[in-house]
């Protein structure tokens, strides 16, 4: 009865759209109040202890580093690196594009941030080259898709934490696939430009080696921090969290001494940028946390479990279930929400078909994050549009083709384990 009541609220408040965070809070509440068997103080601590941990705090940290990189100049090194790889080739603002996301992936490590950043800088540039609104906003909500399995994507680390799966491994695992999702959505759009005329015009010239060399050197600078961090965690050098850390002082070095674009008094303002950032993610998390308590106490993974596997032969049709569930949620529930809720009831039976949870982590997250620019309430879709000012109606017609090169490449990570995992087992 009391976990009958709570599932309801819950629904009834994600309907009337009241913040997640809240949302999880008051339903998990509410099942306190109907159990007999425990008491509040209980909800006080699986709220306060879903968010004391140590490993979360990379999170924090990772976020600073990122927010760090646009105030200094980072980000724009990195467009102009993009411009200059692909810039001369049929659709180049759009591939520029693209790669920007798969660059900045490592860097912003988180899809709605990438997608706001290029909406700004991206999209105006493409309208100015004959592209259409819809399309522009659409390809940049698309391509931030890549962000989140890109290390070091927040969606790893929570995932990591969740699960209980090693974060340096799902950092290797999302290297692969990004790179494989930013293959086929070059391939997409430059069938598409061709097709409309974008950027097709003979006489562009394939630039300077002088000038290629000398947009690498400033790029590889933000290039080299995966690898930092990659590099220290799998050799015992530092943890994940430590890692933030690391970044947030690299991040430093470059904007301070390396470019000089910063100056200490000017750092206030994206260390509040980062607050409320880290805030909102941080309280989504506590109320997740006590939410998932209450689903393991009346076992509802266990009962998941044997509901699943009882009608679910083999591995790859759990994993096409998975993936049609997984679209159906990322369209109505926050991505990060629904990652901490449903890590806890995918565990066990990933250990029935004897998936590997590094691998499934990788196309976990790319599935949730395909919701994020799905309607009704998908947060990539609405941050993108309500800044270039592009309507629903136009963004829903030009992202379906890039919707379906997501669900292929999403198939194409799940079917064949090794894409995901070559790396973490050669290193």
């Amino acid at each position: 009865m009391a976990l009958t009541m709570t599932l309801i609220l819950l629904a009834i408040f994600i309907f009337i759209n009241v913040p997640i965070a809240f949302a999880l809070i008051a339903s998990s509440f509410v099942y306190f109040m109907l159990s007999d068997n425990f008491t509040n103080i209980i909800l006080i601590q699986r709220i306060v202890g879903g968010v004391e941990s140590i490993p979360l705090l990379a999170i924090v940290f990772f976020i600073t580093a990122g927010i760090l990189m646009n105030y200094t100049g980072i980000t724009r090194r990195m467009l102009t690196f993009a411009d200059v790889i692909t810039g001369h080739l049929p659709g180049g603002m759009a591939k520029v594009n693209v790669v920007l996301s798969t660059l900045m992936g490592g860097l912003s490590g988180s899809n709605i941030a990438d997608a706001a950043m290029q909406s700004k800088i991206i999209v105006p540039e493409m309208e100015k080259k004959g592209y259409s609104k819809g399309f522009a906003t659409s390809l940049t909500a698309a391509s931030s898709l890549i962000t989140p399995i890109i290390p070091p994507g927040i969606a790893l680390i929570m995932y990591g934490y969740v699960g209980d799966v090693s974060i340096g491994d799902l950092f290797l695992a999302g290297i692969i696939p990004g790179i494989v999702l930013c293959i086929l959505m070059l391939v997409l759009v430059d069938y598409i430009s061709k097709k409309r005329g974008y950027e097709v015009q003979e006489g562009i010239k394939r630039p300077e080696t002088k000038k290629v060399i000398g947009a690498s050197k400033d790029a590889a600078l933000a290039i080299l921090l995966p690898v930092i961090i990659i590099g220290g965690i799998r050799f015992g050098v530092f943890s994940p969290t430590e890692a933030g850390a690391v970044a947030v002082f690299y991040a430093l070095f470059l904007g301070l001494i390396v470019f000089r674009q910063m100056k200490v008094s000017e750092l206030l303002k994206p260390l509040i940028e980062t607050v409320y950032t880290a805030a909102s993610i941080l309280i989504i998390i506590a109320g997740a946390s006590a939410f998932a308590w209450v689903l393991t106490v009346e076992q509802v993974p266990q009962r998941l479990t044997e509901v699943v596997t009882g009608f679910v032969g083999n591995s790859y049709m759990f994993l096409i279930i998975m993936m049609i569930f997984l679209l159906i949620v990322g369209m109505f529930i926050e991505g990060n929400v629904a990652l901490i809720i449903l890590t806890p009831l995918f565990m066990p039976m990933l250990e029935q078909y004897g998936i590997d949870p590094v691998h499934f982590g990788i196309f976990f997250i790319i599935c949730l994050s395909i919701g994020t620019i799905t309607p009704p309430l998908g947060t990539v879709m609405f941050s993108t549009c309500s800044i270039t000012g592009a309507k629903i109606e136009e963004f829903m017609k030009e992202v379906l083709p890039f919707y379906a090169v997501l669900i292929v490449g999403a198939l194409i990570i799940a079917f064949f384990p090794i894409i995901t995992l070559l790396l973490p087992s050669w290193l």
